[in-house]
């Protein structure tokens, strides 16, 4: 014990050195930037110090981190105050902070830099604050990033378009064991919603985004009663590895996001798998992420900043391509960017880029058409209700383990646990046996 005492006290006065070493760089200089795995062009990241310095006459120098949950990222800034200067959530995590008071507003002046926060689509903006709280527009606080759809991904050799054409193909019996679905637990909750009540939403009873946001008990039951009927049909719940498998063809239908389709598509397309995407004609979510300020944030200039320059055109394309999602950003430079003579459909984009590109020749997985973004909505923050939801989707997750299976498995990790006290105890008498020896040599000594 002393040994690791020891060994503990030397990594802390280490660690404690190097705290110092580092405290000695002004927090001025410094931009602690915490986003998504893979969702930013390294080279736009690289680039940024010398842009700023160009802006500003300033140093600075990136802190990058990553995360791959939204909860995660809430946690260390909700409870351990993290200090952050920017970080990237999606939409119902932007409501929760903004409800908490956990945003800092992003500054719209920038000297002689010109202010690029106006290139993000009305759209996105609008779509953004109905976020909003009294007295707190949501726009003030977030900027758009990147957004999309969910839909399913599908393979055209073994699925007709009119069936992944519905939701209603994910409870199909003749897609057992082809069907991936995301482990998304938001996604998973308003697809099984908007599923079992697809005939009161072709009556006009009910609209998605009633149905997405609707976290009744009643809902939440019906939810579960559905998903438990998907669960024998689907071959797995998937967070990334979904359209690598469809690449291979080893699935044929992927409840996904329509970035993850772009990718599957075109990488499927090289090994000679034809993939297509398909919003349900039932209706779907829209979704939005977009970079905001924490409240501990040490460096507010230099975040507004920061995200000031991810909305440029040209950086904006280039993170675009590096991701393959569709940036919050809509200017001609990118319009002209995405225009693609080769395609034989035209979309309705006026809702994006202004009411003169009411037909153009732009890839629909990215952009939808203005037909399909009216059927869907954003699935907002859950609220008081979240902890339910997660209930629910716990007992989704593991109602396969049948009572005896569990039974084995509680009584396996029973027998570890004894074994393991059982060693520590037997190690901790050897120990005290080899100490008295030790001692009573010594004594003999004196």
């Amino acid at each position: 014990m002393r040994k690791i005492n020891k060994w503990l006290v030397a990594c802390a006065c280490a660690l404690f050195s190097l705290t110092g070493c580092y405290n000695t760089e002004s927090r001025e200089n410094v931009l602690k930037i915490y986003n998504w795995a893979d969702y930013i062009d390294e080279d736009v990241l690289a680039e940024f110090p010398q842009w700023y310095k160009e802006q500003t006459g300033e140093d600075i120098r990136i802190v990058y981190q990553t995360f791959d949950i939204n909860e995660i990222m809430l946690t260390k800034i909700e409870r351990g105050h993290e200090d952050f200067d920017v970080v990237c959530p999606s939409e119902y995590i932007i409501e929760r902070m903004l409800r908490k008071g956990l945003l800092l507003p992003i500054d719209t002046v920038f000297g002689k830099t010109p202010n690029y926060l106006h290139n993000e689509s009305p759209y996105i903006r609008e779509q953004l604050d109905k976020l909003s709280r009294p007295g707190h527009r949501a726009s003030d606080y977030a900027v758009g990033y990147m957004w999309g759809t969910a839909g399913i991904l599908f393979n055209t050799d073994h699925v007709p378009a009119e069936d992944a054409g519905t939701w209603a193909s994910l409870w199909n019996l003749k897609y057992k064991n082809k069907i991936l679905m995301k482990e998304s637990y938001r996604d998973a909750y308003g697809t099984a919603l908007i599923y079992a009540n697809a005939g009161n939403l072709e009556k006009g009873k009910v609209t998605v985004e009633e149905l997405m946001n609707d976290y009744s008990q009643a809902s939440i039951d019906t939810v579960e009663k559905y998903l438990k009927e998907m669960k024998p049909l689907i071959a797995g719940w998937e967070a990334d590895f979904g359209k690598e498998m469809m690449t291979k063809g080893k699935a044929w239908l992927n409840m996904t996001w329509s970035g993850d389709a772009v990718w599957a598509i075109e990488e499927a397309e090289g090994v000679g798998v034809n993939l297509d995407y398909e919003v349900p004609a039932e209706g779907s979510n829209v979704w939005y992420d977009g970079w905001v300020i924490p409240k501990y944030a040490k460096n507010k200039k230099a975040a507004s900043y920061f995200i000031n320059y991810l909305c440029r055109s040209d950086v904006a394309l280039r993170n675009m391509d590096a991701c393959g999602y569709v940036s919050a950003v809509a200017t001609p430079e990118i319009l002209e960017a995405k225009i693609d003579t080769t395609l034989s459909y035209f979309s309705d984009l006026s809702y994006f880029f202004g009411p003169a590109a009411d037909s153009l020749p732009i890839d629909k997985v990215q952009y939808p058409d203005r037909k399909v973004v009216e059927r869907c909505a954003m699935i907002r923050d859950s609220g008081d209700k979240t902890e339910l939801v997660l209930e629910m989707w716990s007992r989704v997750k593991g109602d396969n383990l049948g009572v005896g299976v569990v039974i084995v498995i509680l009584v396996s990790v029973g027998v570890m646990v004894v074994f393991t006290v059982y060693r520590r105890l037997q190690r901790y008498r050897h120990e005290k046996a080899q100490r008295r020896r030790r001692n009573h040599r010594k004594r003999k000594r004196k």
